[in-house]
């Protein structure tokens, strides 16, 4: 995997970006003027983010593994410490499904109906391979999604979720919260 140069990410005109970006050369942006990358962001060959409107927002000490996706027109959030597995997708964007209107984006948008609604991951989220996150939910801190599984409500703090609609299975340890604050403290010095 080849990684772009500083001055190759800063071409691609994000919003804002931080520090030690590993950003593959394969990876693809559309709307970059609407997403801010934080510092010691990886994200990996064929990932594909697509900003809309409200944009995307990925904050510190973030991994996007091989062929994953965000897309949508509602504001998508990563924060410090999630890690998104491989082929996840995240959507803040919905086609009504319903026939009672038409779908996809050649269609002329007074024919559709499609919503929008934002996703967030909070602090050290983590998502399976081959997940997905639909429009609207909120992942609250320390979350883990199992692999393969559909997220489509809010997934409570330091719950373990799997499964198509996820549901609540264990908790998850806490640990990591003691580990950040040494990371943080060994930065400091």
């Amino acid at each position: 995997m080849a990684m772009l140069s500083r001055g190759a990410i800063e071409a691609l005109g994000f919003s804002s970006i931080g520090e030690n970006l590993q950003i593959s050369d394969r990876a693809s942006f559309y709307g970059a003027e609407r997403i801010k990358l934080g510092s010691n962001i990886r994200i990996d060959d064929f990932c594909v983010l697509s900003a809309g409107v409200g944009g995307i927002q990925i904050g510190d000490y973030v991994h996007i593994a091989v062929y994953s996706s965000l897309i949508g027109a509602g504001r998508i959030v990563l924060s410090d410490f999630c890690n998104i597995s491989s082929r996840v997708a995240i959507y803040s964007s919905n086609d009504d499904y319903s026939g009672e209107a038409m779908t996809n984006p050649t269609v002329p948008r007074e024919y559709t109906r499609v919503t929008h609604a934002d996703v967030f991951l909070e602090k050290h989220v983590i998502v399976g391979s081959g997940s997905v996150i639909l429009p609207g939910v909120t992942l609250e801190e320390g979350v883990a999604v199992g692999a393969l599984s559909l997220i489509n409500k809010i997934c409570e703090a330091f719950g373990v979720y799997a499964g198509n609609p996820a549901k609540r299975i264990k908790e998850r340890k806490r640990d990591l919260l003691r580990l950040e604050e040494q990371l943080k403290a060994m930065k400091a010095v």
